[in-house]
C-alpha cells in the first residue's frame, strides 16, 4: 500500500468522521429501507473518540484520511463462553482507495488490538445482501454466526 498511515483517531478527525457516517449510511440504505433520509446516525462519535473501551482507527494518505474502522469491546451474553467480545464496526475506505488492502490492514490492527486487550473473540455486523462486504470479510477470516431476521408489521 502506497504511504497509507494508520493511527488512532482523534478530535480533530471528527468533522471527516461524520461525512464517513453519512456515507456508510448512504451505502446501506439499499440493504435497509428503515434507515432515514435525513437525521440519520449510526454511532456517538464523541464517545467513539474518547472511550477506553474503543479503539477507532483511520487510515490516511498525506494528510489525508481516507478508511476508518473500529473495535468495541463489549459485555457478552451470559451463555457464551467468553465474558466479552469485540464488536467491529464503521469499516469504511472512501471509494478511490478501495481494492487496495485499507479495509484488510484496518481489520488486521483492530483484532491485534482486540487480542492485546485480552479479548479472543470479534464480532461485527453486515447486510446478507451485501455480497461483497461478505466475500471482504470471509477473506479476513469471519465465519456467518447469525443472521437477523426483520418483519414491517404495517405491511403484514
Amino acid at each position: 500500500m502506497e504511504d497509507i498511515n494508520f493511527r488512532k483517531a482523534s478530535m480533530n478527525d471528527k468533522p471527516i468522521l461524520l461525512e464517513f457516517e453519512q456515507e456508510v449510511l448512504q451505502a446501506e440504505r439499499p440493504y435497509n429501507s428503515s434507515i432515514k433520509l435525513v437525521d440519520a446516525y449510526y454511532y456517538d462519535m464523541d464517545d467513539l473518540l474518547s472511550s477506553k473501551k474503543t479503539h477507532l482507527l483511520v487510515a490516511e494518505n498525506k494528510d489525508r484520511v481516507v478508511g476508518s474502522g473500529y473495535a468495541q469491546i463489549r459485555t457478552s451474553k451470559q451463555s457464551l463462553l467468553h465474558e466479552a467480545h469485540c464488536y467491529l464496526g464503521f469499516m469504511y475506505v472512501v471509494p478511490e482507495y478501495r481494492g487496495r488492502g485499507v479495509n484488510k490492514s484496518i481489520l488486521e490492527r483492530l483484532i491485534q488490538w482486540s487480542k492485546n486487550q485480552g479479548v479472543s473473540d470479534c464480532y461485527l455486523d453486515v447486510y446478507s445482501a451485501n455480497e461483497a462486504a461478505i466475500r471482504a470479510y470471509e477473506k479476513a477470516g469471519f465465519v456467518g454466526s447469525m443472521i437477523e431476521m426483520k418483519l414491517n408489521c404495517s405491511k403484514s
